[in-house]
């Protein structure tokens, strides 16, 4: 399985924005991350979120702990994966 770490793509599970992709910005503790989406490509909101309920894809981008929106948005734009970060998966949960 793929660690939680700054960088990695994610799959949301729980909630409103389940199935959409989020980057991981940040590691808070052992039991939270903060994620985002950003909110302009995938409509996940910068937040903290269980870790719980996130699940890691196996794709990681090369972000600095606690980037902006715009920083995200800029280097998944450069790795060409703002397409695929658009594309809902479906939860097996």
């Amino acid at each position: 399985m793929p660690a939680i770490e700054v960088g990695r793509i994610c799959l949301k599970l729980v909630g409103r924005e389940s199935g959409k992709k989020c980057v991981i910005v940040e590691v808070i503790d052992k039991g939270f991350v903060l994620i985002t989406g950003p909110k302009k490509v995938t409509g996940v909101k910068r937040r903290r979120a269980n870790i719980n309920h996130v699940a890691p894809l196996k794709d990681k981008i090369g972000i600095k702990r606690g980037s902006s929106d715009d920083e995200v948005t800029q280097v998944l734009e450069t790795a060409g994966k703002l397409e695929e970060m658009n594309q809902p998966e479906v939860c097996q949960h």
